[in-house]
């Protein structure tokens, strides 16, 4: 594949996008049971932040079954989340437990 521009709006497609087998857009809306406008607007505008990859072929619009996944599972939030740590609560136990475990100890 060419490179293209730090700034291309190449490099803001998942690189495998085109390598997947592409669905158009009248397609993926027959298939989920919406309006050709609604993927159109999931493309353009997005959903939740997160826009709908895409390419356009011959002056059609496409995107792939896999690139649809991905979106869902980005505005569905079922992407993992970094551990944000221990509660208060939970730390301040942890520490209870290392000064008895130090106490036993002698140190």
């Amino acid at each position: 594949m060419a490179k293209h521009p730090a700034n291309s709006f190449f490099n803001a497609i998942e690189p495998n996008l085109f390598s997947e087998e592409r669905i158009s857009f009248i397609e993926l809306a027959k298939r989920e049971k919406v309006h050709v406008v609604t993927v159109w607007r999931w493309s353009l505008r997005g959903c939740k932040g997160h826009r709908l990859e895409s390419m356009v072929v011959g002056g059609r619009r496409y995107t792939t079954l896999p690139a649809y996944e991905r979106w869902l599972a980005r505005i569905n939030d079922q992407t993992p989340r970094p551990n944000l740590g221990r509660t208060p609560r939970q730390r301040e136990a942890d520490i209870r437990r290392a000064e008895k475990e130090l106490d036993e100890l002698g140190i």
